[in-house]
């Protein structure tokens, strides 16, 4: 049970869409960032999940790359940029979760995505304490309106207890001597 409210922002393709990829956060690789977009290159309304790893030739790295990035069933490619690398994955799959967790909604991401959610932050953990609020919101209604000292009521109507995502903050900008090197996208 949570007893205060997370104020800041998190990066929310992080918390919900990564974990589609069935990648478990214990792993001992995780993403520098995960995105909507790519600037100027791809686009929210693609579906692709972008995720930026620091450049690696370590054997566990690329036993990782090999096992959870590249031969992942979503992966469409890897794109070499300076320092790090992004992974592309197609979420067209998920489609209608991409447009509810686009608006905000994510009380109505599918069983099947709050299971993969679930699974990648464990049910006891911190984080998840917080995400569950979210992916069920008429269980905290109440715990919420206390914390915040409102009606319930307003939040009842709002419906959500988590701001959807900022798509500015979603979007990775990558510096312009270095878009070049993507133009093949």
């Amino acid at each position: 049970m949570i007893d205060k409210l997370y104020g800041k922002y998190f990066q929310k393709s992080r918390s919900f869409l990564y974990p589609a990829l069935g990648i478990k956060r214990t792993s001992s690789t995780l993403p520098s960032g995960t995105y909507l977009s790519l600037d100027g290159k791809v686009g929210a309304e693609e579906m692709k999940l972008i995720c930026s790893f620091p450049h690696d030739e370590s054997e566990g790295f690329k036993a990782f790359e090999e096992q959870m990035l590249i031969t992942n069933p979503l992966f469409i490619e890897k794109i070499r940029v300076k320092e790090y690398n992004l992974y592309l994955f197609d979420l067209e799959i998920y489609q209608a979760d991409w447009f509810n967790f686009i608006v905000g909604k994510y009380s109505k991401l599918s069983a099947h995505l709050k299971r993969a959610i679930k699974t990648y932050y464990g049910e006891k953990s911190a984080e998840y304490k917080y995400i569950e609020t979210y992916l069920y919101p008429d269980k905290y209604f109440e715990t919420y309106a206390k914390l915040l000292d409102i009606d319930v009521n307003i939040l009842i109507k709002g419906g959500e207890l988590c701001n959807p995502c900022d798509i500015e903050k979603e979007t990775l900008k990558i510096p312009v001597e270095d878009l070049e090197s993507l133009n093949k996208i």
